[in-house]
């Protein structure tokens, strides 16, 4: 075949790939700084990255990011694909990971609290603010953490799904921070990173220490794609622009303030110095 000939074959392959099936993805419509609908979330950012290597059209199954899900959306066969999960978790095909992030400490800036561990002291005399589900069967390792130790009375909960019908609606818990309505929280990385990065206040992140409170408490965790089971195609094409496309990636998580931790090293950040 010609170079020409092969240029053509080339190009019509693209072509097809492009024309064929979409790229359906499941995602939060106000998610930020994961998603939303306007495609602003650094989840949505991957989701592109994922459609334009694979030469598939990018689509969303918008539902909101709470129980049932997943049965909303990949098992009602809605959509293919969920970026954004844990590996391993159950019910659902992970990709390998590709990133690693953890729980932290938000403190501001100009107090130097620089708490790292539960053991801390200072979190019984502190308003301590933690993320909360709501039901404390399956509430955040954090919560139970502090339950653990019997520190209640001077916690604040703010609950994960937060007001739906607000902009931001996890946003509060970093805002009581600035704002020293609680001296400290415990927030899920991505998230403080980002809004701490948006703060007119300068606040201090600090990875909680150590990685795990026990053998059932995780406070570090390894961040997958998801696919259904049995779904082996979509799950190596996925995990070969990951891993193709890994120095994008990892811009676009700097880009959103999203602290990464390796294992056996603590996050440290400023929201001066994103």
């Amino acid at each position: 075949m010609t170079a020409r000939g092969l240029l053509f074959a080339a190009l019509a392959i693209v072509v097809a790939d492009a024309s064929g099936a979409p790229l359906r993805v499941c995602a939060d419509p106000n998610n930020l700084p994961f998603s939303n609908r306007a495609g602003q979330g650094f989840e949505n950012r991957i989701a592109e990255l994922l459609a334009e290597d694979m030469h598939r059209q990018l689509r969303y199954a918008w539902w909101p990011q709470r129980r049932a899900f997943a049965r909303n959306t990949l098992k009602a066969d809605r959509c293919d694909l969920w970026i954004g999960v844990a590996a391993g978790v159950q019910g659902l095909d992970t990709t390998a990971p590709y990133y690693r992030s953890s729980y932290v400490f938000v403190t501001r800036a100009d107090r130097s609290l620089d708490i790292r561990s539960f053991d801390d002291p200072r979190l019984r005399e502190l308003v301590v603010g933690v993320q909360m589900i709501g039901n404390d069967a399956t509430n955040t390792p954090p919560a139970h953490a502090l339950a653990r130790r019997g520190i209640t009375s001077n916690v604040r909960g703010y609950m994960v799904y937060g007001d739906y019908a607000a902009q931001n609606p996890e946003a509060p818990i970093l805002r009581a921070v600035a704002d020293r309505e609680i001296d400290v929280a415990v927030v899920w990385g991505p998230l403080a990173g980002y809004f701490a990065q948006h703060s007119r206040t300068p606040l201090r992140l600090r990875a909680v220490e150590p990685p795990a409170d026990g053998p059932l408490l995780p406070m570090t965790f390894d961040i997958a794609a998801g696919v259904r089971p049995g779904d082996v195609e979509l799950k190596r094409d996925v995990e070969r622009v990951l891993l193709q496309r890994r120095d994008a990636i990892a811009h676009i998580l700097d880009t959103f303030g999203v602290p990464r931790v390796a294992a056996g090293t603590p996050a440290l950040a400023d929201s001066r110095r994103p």
